[in-house]
């Protein structure tokens, strides 16, 4: 079995409101997409990492891939204009050889060996798994400030990545729907009809979206083990 990681570290940033790409910033001495690629670098079920930058981080993504060691990155690529575009032109260069491919965004630093080997042996059974956490928090419809309806959130998940797909399954989503405005891989899938399994992840592995979210994650830092 071959598995192309696919790491999308081309997002603006927008949110984040800094000149620097969040990903190339330091947590802790490291580079937060160097927490991620090290954890797949190091996993023995990954074959290949293709990284996928903008053009203002490229070239410091390549410097992080060579300092880092990152042995199993066979290409850094620009990325499109929206995520999906970035994911799109990763599927474009993964090795023929694939037969699962595994999309993870940088900005997830904390992802473990066990969390990716729990997400790749549900997508060796059901073809399409991502993971993610039940939401904690009450749940409501708002619009134009006003409270229209609190939604059960007993079958509510916040969707994580990594997510992980049979190669030819993601392929023909993207082909087929890849044009349709959506927010995570999965979704592409769903609308293809195929049905995708939820693994349990970890509450620590958040998105640092806002600055804010970058001082929380200087405090997991300090606990995370990829192990």
């Amino acid at each position: 079995m071959y598995i192309s990681a696919i790491v999308v570290a081309a997002g603006k940033g927008k949110r984040f409101k800094g000149r620097i790409s969040k990903v190339i910033l330091k947590l802790n001495s490291r580079p937060v997409v160097a927490y991620s690629l090290g954890v797949l670098d190091n996993h023995p079920m990954i074959n290949e990492i293709i990284v996928v930058g903008n053009s203002g981080n490229i070239e410091d993504l390549r410097a992080i891939i060579r300092n880092n060691k990152i042995r199993k990155a066979a290409k850094v690529i620009l990325g499109g204009r929206e995520r999906k575009d970035s994911v799109a032109q990763g599927l474009k260069v993964i090795s023929p050889k694939a037969d699962f491919v595994l999309i993870h965004d940088a900005a997830r630093p904390f992802i473990t060996n066990g969390l990716v080997t729990l997400v790749i042996n549900e997508a060796r059974k059901s073809k399409a798994a991502i993971v993610g956490v039940p939401v904690k928090s009450t749940i409501k419809m708002v619009k134009s400030c006003n409270v229209e309806k609190t939604i059960d959130r007993n079958n509510l998940w916040e969707v994580q990545t990594p997510q992980v797909f049979e190669k030819n399954l993601i392929i023909k989503a993207y082909g087929k729907f890849g044009h349709q405005n959506v927010t995570d891989d999965a979704a592409l899938v769903e609308k293809s009809g195929k049905k995708v399994k939820m693994v349990l992840g970890e509450h620590r592995n958040i998105k640092i979206t806002s600055p804010e979210d970058l001082i929380i994650a200087k405090g997991l830092a300090k606990s995370w083990k990829p192990a």
